[in-house]
């Protein structure tokens, strides 16, 4: 019979309003297995990866802004979950972590499938609980219950994160047959009143007040999930005050019409007396992390007086190397408190209206002329994305691409990116969380290393049919040949781009979808519109390029934006 208070851990998650539930065989696990899968309010798939099964995981999260539970059995099961928990350490992305253990007396006792679990995750998680093993006596069962209630609360609580609860479990495991698991309706469970985070009336005059010693404001929104109200209240602070709106294609604020969305091309530039035109007095930035390492070089070197950090909790880097204030509220708060607190320098305003301007137009024109390459691929591809549907960029040279390229306003995209820790491991899987828990057409931008890396991301029988993956295959790490110091060294080619001759066809054909291979510009535009019908079914469309001459044509792209005139 399994124990009522593990039997009950379901209960508490259902109680407190999880609904997305990812776990992978084992026997250790089994009394959890059951006692969630048996549950009537939530909804459990099985991912036999644990790795995948993680990152499946945390594409639900990050889709539905809600904990997504992950159940594992014992030994090495939980160190697969690794990548993932921290990823989502560094996203900020709530999961409940529940790994089934041997009781403490078995550990390092030669035991099968037997480590050393507690604290597995170290440093990349937001806490870690051990649950009770000898559950008779009542303040047991209370810790128990209180146990997965704070781990929950400690999830979502800002900023969000992985909480890890370790279950030592002794036989028996399961159930007799027949036999009914009991639901404990007055089983305890704490609530958390979330934090509003709102920026004080005083806050909001006294900082009304110093920023009046700013002209040239520059705002940079960093690494974050779209949100429709905080959209408006940007530009609201951007039309009264004439705030310059930066933010890559990550910072999901390309829907807003005058938000700069090329930086990467306008700090390749190389006029320095036009690049000082661009220097902030006040920073104000938000959000995660940003891709463009030009932008982030910049502003290290062309420092504002002053750099304000928006952030309700928690850690707060210094990017830039000029942080002066941390403000401790929401960005909505903020920015609904301060609209019409200054009027921007004209003549900065123009000068990066001018910037942007040259390279959106240079970008179009140029991308629209190249000859077949990744980065015309992107172009056309982000050119023929559905509206209201997701992207997700997998890392190397697809997100860099993309951010070069950019989204039109109008296509309401919204964009998801494994910028936490920036690895390859897990796209694949994320983006199938993401397609898993939203109605719109999904879409997985990605390099041939990490997709098939992660193909076991697609090993389950939970395909959804909104699931589309551009599969952008040169047989190579391409990003080698790009980015300087590996593409000048004779090792390049066998230890740096790791040759591959893999193709999709083989993976599409094993998991169940269509497959579509195009060598050229005009067969990709011939696929691209019925690839993304949403009639078509989940589907690979694998485009075939060079290496080296996709390099070849990164560079050209490299010296035209360089001697780009901005002013």
């Amino acid at each position: 019979m399994i124990l009522q208070p593990v039997v009950n851990i379901a209960e508490i998650c259902a109680r407190k309003g999880v609904k997305q539930v990812v776990l992978s065989p084992g026997s250790r696990c089994a009394p959890l297995t059951i006692a969630f899968a048996r549950h009537p309010k939530l909804s459990v798939r099985t991912v036999s990866d644990e790795r995948a099964a993680a990152f499946i995981a945390l594409g639900m999260a990050l889709t539905t802004g809600k904990p997504t539970v992950l159940i594992c059995t014992s030994g090495t099961a939980a160190l697969n979950y690794a990548p993932a928990v921290a990823e989502a350490f560094f996203q900020q992305v709530p999961l409940l972590v529940l790994t089934a253990d041997r009781p403490p007396e078995w550990i390092d006792q030669l035991d099968g499938q037997t480590i050393r679990q507690q604290h597995v995750f170290g440093q990349h998680i937001k806490r870690s609980y051990t649950f009770p093993v000898d559950l008779q006596h009542p303040d047991a069962v209370w810790q128990s219950e209180r146990t997965v209630s704070e781990a929950l609360n400690e999830a979502a609580a800002f900023p969000a994160g992985p909480v890890h609860i370790n279950v030592p479990l002794r036989e028996p495991f399961y159930p007799a047959p027949g036999e009914a698991l009991e639901y404990n309706a007055k089983v305890k469970v704490i609530e958390e009143e979330p934090q509003a985070y709102g920026l004080t009336e005083m806050q909001a005059l006294r900082l009304q007040q110093e920023i009046l010693k700013y002209k040239r404001i520059l705002m940079l929104a960093g690494h974050g999930q779209r949100d429709a109200e905080l959209l408006k209240r940007i530009k609201a602070f951007a039309d009264t005050t004439g705030a310059v709106v930066v933010g890559d294609i990550i910072s999901n604020v390309h829907e807003l019409p005058n938000a700069v969305r090329h930086q990467d091309a306008i700090f390749a530039n190389t006029d320095q007396a036009l690049l000082r035109q661009l220097q902030p007095d006040l920073l104000i930035t938000f959000g995660k992390s940003i891709i463009s390492k030009a932008l982030k070089l910049y502003l290290r070197k062309n420092k504002p007086q002053a750099h304000w950090h928006l952030q309700p909790a928690g850690a707060v880097a210094d990017t830039f190397q000029s942080l002066t204030k941390i403000i401790r509220c929401t960005p909505y708060s903020f920015f609904a408190g301060m609209a019409g607190s200054i009027k921007n320098d004209v003549a900065f305003v123009q000068a990066w209206k001018k910037a942007s301007g040259a390279t959106t137009k240079f970008l179009q024109q140029f991308t629209t002329e190249a000859a077949f390459g990744e980065l015309a691929v992107v172009a056309r591809v982000l050119q023929l994305l559905p509206k209201h549907s997701n992207l997700h960029l997998a890392n190397s040279m697809s997100v860099r691409y993309a951010n070069i390229v950019g989204l039109q306003a109008e296509k309401r995209v919204e964009v998801f990116a494994n910028r936490g820790t920036s690895g390859i491991d897990g796209s694949t899987s994320t983006t199938v969380g993401c397609a898993l828990t939203s109605s719109g057409i999904t879409t997985l931008l990605t390099g041939d290393l990490a997709f098939f890396y992660d193909r076991n991301g697609l090993w389950h029988n939970y395909l959804p049919g909104n699931l589309r993956i551009v599969l952008l295959n040169n047989h190579a790490g391409g990003i080698f040949r790009i980015i300087d110091g590996p593409k000048q060294q004779p090792e390049l080619a066998p230890y740096f781009e790791t040759h591959q001759a893999l193709d999709a066809e083989n993976t599409a054909r094993d998991f169940g979808l269509g497959y579509t291979a195009v060598r050229s510009l005009q067969e990709l535009e011939q696929a691209l519109p019925s690839f993304f019908s949403e009639k078509a079914g989940a589907g690979i469309l694998e485009v075939f390029t060079d290496s080296p001459a996709n390099a070849e044509a990164f560079e050209q792209y490299r010296m035209a934006v360089r001697a780009l005139p901005l002013g």
